[in-house]
C-alpha cells in the first residue's frame, strides 16, 4: 500500500473535533507553506511537511523541503561513514562525533531562513539541491 494511502486513511478515518478530520485540520490551521517549510529541516518530520500540506505547497515551500531533504540525506550519509571509520579506529570518536554539530548549524540555518521566507541555500550543501529532488513538483 503506498505512504500516500496510509495517509488518507490515518488523517480521514480521524474524527475529532466537531467531526472535522486531522487532514482538514491540518491543512486549514497548521500546514501553509510557512510551516511546511520549517518541519522540513526537522529529519524525520519532513515527512509531516511533504505528506500534509500538498494542496497549500508554495514555491517557498518547495525549496525548503529540497534543502532539508538534502540535508538529511547527506547527514544520514555522513553519519553512515564515520560510523565506520570510528569502528575501525576507536580513537576518534570524539573528535568525529562532532561533525554531526555541523549538521545541527545547518539546520538551525535552514529553519531560520524558512522562518523569515527567505530562499537562500543552506552553507556548504544547499547549491547542490536545488535542483533535485524533482518528484517534489508534482
Amino acid at each position: 500500500m503506498p505512504v500516500d494511502a496510509l495517509w488518507t486513511i490515518l488523517c480521514f478515518g480521524f474524527n475529532g473535533l466537531y467531526g472535522t478530520s486531522l487532514h482538514h485540520l491540518l491543512n486549514v490551521f497548521i500546514m501553509n507553506p510557512k510551516t511546511q517549510s520549517i518541519l522540513a529541516y526537522l529529519g524525520i518530520l519532513w515527512l509531516v511537511a511533504y505528506f500534509g500540506g500538498r494542496e497549500k505547497r508554495d514555491t517557498l515551500s518547495r525549496y525548503h523541503l529540497r534543502q532539508g531533504l538534502g540535508l538529511l540525506v547527506v547527514a544520514i550519509l555522513v553519519n553512515a561513514a564515520l560510523n565506520i571509520i570510528i569502528m575501525l579506529l576507536p580513537a576518534l570518536g570524539t573528535p568525529l562525533s562532532l561533525v554531526s554539530v555541523v549538521f545541527l548549524i545547518l539546520m538551525i540555518f535552514g529553519i531560520i531562513n524558512a522562518a523569515n521566507e527567505v530562499q537562500k541555500p543552506l552553507p556548504l550543501i544547499g547549491k547542490l539541491f536545488e535542483n533535485q529532488f524533482s518528484f517534489l513538483d508534482r
